[in-house]
């Protein structure tokens, strides 16, 4: 099953984090099946590369609440709806 989570880098106490599509056995620093986005908790900033997000969700990928959140905020949801 494919999940969508945060995978994290930076560096200590400046931690940014990148939106991937991942296999649930992975690790969270696994190889990911492709990055879908950035989200920079320090700025508020978001990046989601939109269509391969809705394209692993309508695969059935399941976001982790974290990622939920971060997704229902951009407003993404509201085009995932729309594409059904």
């Amino acid at each position: 099953m494919v999940k969508l989570r945060l995978k994290r880098c930076g560096r200590k106490q400046l931690a940014t984090y990148r939106i991937v599509a991942i296999n649930v056995e992975s690790r969270r620093e696994g190889k990911a099946l492709q990055e879908v986005g950035f989200y920079d908790p320090m700025k508020d900033q978001t990046y989601s590369n939109v269509p391969a997000i809705l394209h692993f969700l309508e695969k059935g990928a399941q976001p982790t609440e974290t990622v939920h959140d971060i997704l229902e905020k951009a407003g993404i949801f509201k085009k995932f709806q729309t594409n059904l």
